[in-house]
């Protein structure tokens, strides 16, 4: 059950680098009873664990819980909120406020649906963000430090730093360990910017304690971030202003895929400016000036606020590292294939030592780690392709190798590309904005695929699971997929490369067979 506690006691209780609790009202208290306890009393360590992981974000909560469910003894610490990044500062509050801007446009676009709604109707910003810390508050529960002690996991909760290669202290406690798991993930981290040190800007660490919408706004950074968070803050009613760099828009992905993810980010009426690498800000009377004088980049604006989307540091700096004989860099802990760090009692996982710094990734390592670290198994983080999905409207989600990289290895494939214009559901949605493509080998093997669409996230799973387990093209060809959905453009790039087979050897003969059986 939930403990309402004073702002006397957060203080004490959460570290003041932390600007991510606020305001103080219901759902952030519940939220906060629930990640950081204020009555919380670390346990006394008893004897070795098999296992110590440090951090409780995704990747650390999935170690430590799928550690202790096969039986290991397990010590969990956590510095800041149980949950990380995704559940605090994350996945759940930015998906939240992307949902109710779904809500906004849905609203907005509804005469093109023959649905009239009247003149006047306006976005309740404090509501929205009200909504945003009830359902983060909703779901913290599952990450909370009760929940995990009722697993069986020791959980403390404060600072501490490796003592030795085996042992770890905090708290004036020592923890003695087999084995340990790093995995305290990565914050928010400026890129060099002339003026910013002297601006009081935002980051996705801060922006969801806003209650007031701002009525101009930047975002520095076209990436995930940037570019979900720019055009949801748009259809909330803001002026929004966003900075990308000059490899341009989601520079990791097509650039046919990201071209249509830009005209929609326009057609919200989004200013998309060019120039990171030039860029100067600095405080005026009439807010945070932005400025670029690089020739055809030159440009300037005034915000109220500012939001710094790029550029992430790893969390390694307070840990000790050095005594425990752990190699690391400003990239994060240096890992073999198998996660385990320079001292081969321990591992590290997730975005303190991956490039891949998504939810799901964090997951299987930490699965990688559990069987490497307490079984003697040999799993590889390479075996991994992980999928992602940026969550603009159209989502844009990707899986395997992309279409320069496959050129860039020299390798022999086929790309076969259904539009959503060709999908009836799509139509009839009116999302038919993107398409599906999909890299394959001549037998139907893939190697990578691109979806631009409504629903990207949810339909990259399919080649997820295909590629992972063996299957082709010719495989998804041949399930039933139910009529009229979207993910129907799945099965008909199965099609497309059916039609492939169909070479005029084949046709011949079959010709031949049916004026035989004529």
């Amino acid at each position: 059950m939930s403990v309402l506690v004073s702002e006397e006691a957060l203080a004490t209780a959460v570290q003041p680098d932390i600007p991510s609790v606020a305001p103080w009202d219901e759902h952030n208290q519940t939220w906060v009873s629930y990640v950081h306890p204020a009555d919380w009393e670390n346990p006394i360590p008893s004897g070795r664990y098999n296992l110590l992981v440090i951090g409780a974000g995704p990747a650390g909560l999935v170690t430590a819980i799928g550690a202790a469910g096969l039986g290991a003894k397990v010590a969990l610490v956590e510095k800041h909120l149980m949950g990380g990044d995704c559940l605090n500062v994350g996945c759940v509050p930015s998906k939240a406020l992307i949902s109710a801007a779904k809500a906004v446009a849905a609203v907005r676009d509804a005469h093109e649906f023959g649905v009239e709604v009247p003149e006047g109707v306006n976005v309740d910003f404090a509501r929205v963000m009200e909504r945003l810390r009830k359902t983060r508050a909703d779901i913290s529960h599952h990450d909370s430090a009760a929940r995990l002690t009722d697993l069986g996991i020791d959980v403390f909760i404060g600072s501490g730093q490796f003592c030795g290669p085996k042992s770890f202290e905090i708290g004036g406690q020592t923890i003695d360990f087999s084995k340990a798991c790093i995995a305290t993930g990565a914050r928010a981290a400026a890129p060099p910017i002339r003026g910013l040190e002297d601006v009081e800007y935002l980051t996705n660490e801060n922006i969801f304690t806003l209650t007031e919408l701002p009525p101009r706004i930047a975002f520095v950074g076209a990436g995930p971030i940037g570019c979900e968070l720019s055009q949801a803050f748009r259809r909330f009613g803001s002026k929004v202003t966003l900075v990308e760099s000059n490899r341009g828009l989601l520079p990791k992905e097509d650039r046919d895929a990201a071209e249509i993810v830009r005209q929609s980010l326009l057609r919200d009426g989004i200013n998309i400016r060019g120039g990171v690498r030039d860029l100067q800000v600095r405080e005026t009377e009439d807010g945070i000036h932005l400025s670029v004088d690089a020739g055809d980049e030159s440009w300037e604006t005034t915000v109220e606020e500012l939001v710094v989307a790029v550029g992430r540091a790893p969390n390694v700096e307070t840990l000790g590292l050095d005594a425990a004989g752990v190699e690391y860099s400003k990239h994060g802990i240096r890992v073999n294939d198998r996660l385990q760090s320079s001292n081969p009692h321990i591992f590290a996982a997730g975005d303190v030592a991956s490039k891949y710094q998504f939810t799901h990734a964090a997951d299987f390592m930490a699965r990688i780690v559990i069987g490497n670290a307490l079984f003697f198994g040999r799993s590889k983080a390479s075996a991994l392709t992980i999928p992602w999905s940026t969550y603009s409207e159209p989502e844009l989600a990707h899986f395997g190798r992309t279409l320069q990289e496959l050129k860039d290895e020299g390798a022999q494939f086929q790309t076969f590309t259904v539009q959503m214009s060709e999908v009836d559901r799509a139509i009839l949605d009116g999302e038919d904005d993107g398409f599906v493509r999909v890299h394959a080998d001549k037998k139907g093997r893939i190697l990578g695929a691109t979806i631009v669409a409504a629903h990207a996230g949810d339909m990259i799973a399919e080649f997820s699971l295909a590629m992972t387990n063996g299957l082709t093209l010719g495989n998804i060809a041949k399930t039933i997929h139910p009529y009229p959905t979207q993910a129907e453009a799945v099965r008909k790039v199965g099609d497309l490369y059916n039609r492939t087979r169909l070479t005029p050897f084949v046709k011949r003969v079959m010709k031949t067979i049916l004026a035989w059986r004529r």
